[in-house]
């Protein structure tokens, strides 16, 4: 994996809240923002704003699980000012809403009998896409490496 991308990777985990615009991540390792968007979806399989998507997509995943914070407090922290946004791509994403979803875990239900996108035990998208990000990444992070086993 290109250097570059892997800085850019580490610069998005590092601030998932998204302070930093697709130009200012360019700027950091010397590349217009074509060729970064270019390299990028080279390396990873997808452009850098949906990986940063899906990167505050498991965030608010984590947070839903782990915090009493409520949806719209959760969404402020992975970097969504508009809570129906959030909604929406959360669902998007897991099939549920923010709420379901937490509440079907806190009942055990989304760990054990479902990956949260409400097709029992298929694949999630999340998890599929982040497999392949794993694949394609010389260095997975831990906390990748955590979350992709953490269904086996």
């Amino acid at each position: 994996m290109d250097k570059r991308v892997e800085k850019i990777i580490q610069m998005m985990r590092e601030d998932v809240r998204g302070e930093l615009s697709l130009s200012e991540f360019a700027q950091s390792v010397n590349l217009s923002v074509w060729r970064l968007c270019h390299i990028f979806k080279s390396d990873v399989g997808m452009p850098p704003i949906r990986y940063l998507r899906l990167l505050r997509m498991e965030r608010a995943k984590d947070l839903l699980e782990s915090s009493f914070l409520s949806v719209k407090e959760i969404a402020f922290q992975v970097g969504l000012n508009d809570e129906s946004h959030f909604v929406r791509d959360f669902k998007s994403t897991y099939g549920f809403s923010p709420a379901l979803y937490r509440s079907q875990y806190k009942n055990k239900i989304a760990p054990e009998g479902s990956n949260g996108n409400g097709n029992g035990n298929q694949p999630g998208k999340v998890r599929q896409q982040l497999v392949q990000i794993a694949k394609h990444s010389v260095l997975p992070s831990v906390h990748l490496f955590i979350y992709v086993f953490s269904f086996f």
